[in-house]
């Protein structure tokens, strides 16, 4: 789901980070209501201060999310879940969860506190609205207010659509699995409202662009459409590998008895005696007995084809470290985690500092295709 991020501050032990697509919807959070909202709500303002009007509700927007997605997170480690931080991103925020939840039940509750936490702001909001508007505060100061009190009971609505990966949806897929104790079945159902849901929201945002001119909102209901349905996919098919990889190890599909790189070996010999031959696009490489590190394709491009001949592999390769090595013991899925994160396809499989094995991608999806195919008949 994420790309690049950044770390922003902790709070009370969680980490709070963005992922720089957050800059794209600050931006357009921003322009929206100090072009759209605030101008149709408030008459005769300067182009200023809608935009300062612009910026403080999208601040405030975020603050929200945060103490939303801070609440799921307190509820889940209540439950013994290990929460990995809180992440903004495009379309808003998410509590990262290391694990699914370890029951029906802690999953309804980690679910439900999200919409009664936007409640609770969106109340507080609201009686601060009143108290500034009475009190003589400032237009601008008490529009914003209003803004979140009306944004945050629209958020606590919205996520109480039955639709995952929502929190409705969450609380649907809860009561599906108490009552058949089914977490992969609970989780297609809820997935298929969710992927069901996102279609009638890009459908709503093309009409709205076409039958209203409304090219904001339909804009908003296009992309929260897509990402919807796009979420509850990926939502299902994560929770299937997940379970088809479950407590297998690494030792169970890696190779051995893998091909190895001496050090003094050339590039020039890498890629004719190696790359070329065996089609791999990463090699352990050797220091007699030692293992020195890997090289990949990627250094390899790094280097002029002229100098080919003069650069050793033991000079490029690149040092051993979490995001090429796994444990022979640890879980498949974890390897699979890795991969993912760091883009490659093969890890090299260290016990106590010796070469064991490699473990490729292909090898995990093949067992991967067959564990599903044989379950789904």
């Amino acid at each position: 789901m994420f790309g690049k991020r950044i770390k922003l501050f902790n709070l009370l032990g969680f980490e709070v980070r963005i992922d720089l697509s957050w800059i794209i919807i600050a931006g357009l959070v921003t322009w929206s209501l100090a072009a759209g909202l605030f101008p149709y709500l408030y008459h005769g303002l300067s182009t200023e201060t809608y935009w300062f009007m612009g910026g403080a509700g999208a601040v405030g927007l975020f603050a929200s999310i945060i103490f939303h997605e801070f609440c799921h997170s307190v509820v889940a480690r209540k439950f013994g879940m290990h929460m990995k931080g809180i992440t903004l991103f495009i379309f808003g925020g998410v509590a990262e969860m290391g694990d699914e939840p370890p029951t029906a039940r802690a999953e309804f509750w980690m679910a439900v506190v999200g919409p009664l936490s936007s409640l609770f702001i969106g109340g507080v909001c609201y009686l601060i609205y009143l108290g500034g508007r009475q009190g003589g505060w400032p237009l601008p100061v008490y529009g914003v207010i209003y803004y979140l009190a009306y944004i945050n009971a629209l958020l606590a609505t919205f996520n109480l659509i039955p639709a995952f990966p929502l929190d409705g949806g969450r609380i649907l897929r809860s009561i599906l699995w108490g009552l058949k104790d089914n977490l992969r079945w609970a989780t297609r159902i809820s997935s298929a409202i969710g992927s069901g849901f996102g279609i009638f929201l890009i459908m709503m945002g093309v009409l709205e662009v076409v039958l209203r001119g409304n090219l904001i909102g339909g804009m908003w209901w296009f992309l929260i459409g897509m990402f919807l349905r796009g979420a509850a996919q990926a939502s299902y098919q994560q929770l299937v590998v997940r379970k088809a990889l479950e407590g297998e190890h690494v030792r169970r599909f890696m190779n051995p008895n893998p091909v190895t790189v001496p050090v003094s070996v050339t590039v020039q010999e890498l890629v004719e005696d190696y790359i070329y031959k065996y089609h791999y696009k990463m090699f352990p490489v050797m220091d007699g007995d030692r293992l020195a590190g890997c090289i990949t394709t990627r250094e390899v491009k790094e280097i002029p084809r002229e100098a080919w001949s003069r650069e050793s592999v033991g000079r490029l390769a690149t040092r051993c470290s979490p995001e090429n090595t796994i444990g022979p013991g640890a879980d498949a899925i974890q390897a699979l985690t890795i991969m993912n994160q760091t883009g490659v396809s093969r890890l090299m499989v260290v016990e106590g500092g010796h070469l064991v094995g490699i473990v490729t991608l292909k090898d995990l999806l093949s067992f991967l295709s067959l564990k599903v195919e044989l379950e789904e008949q």
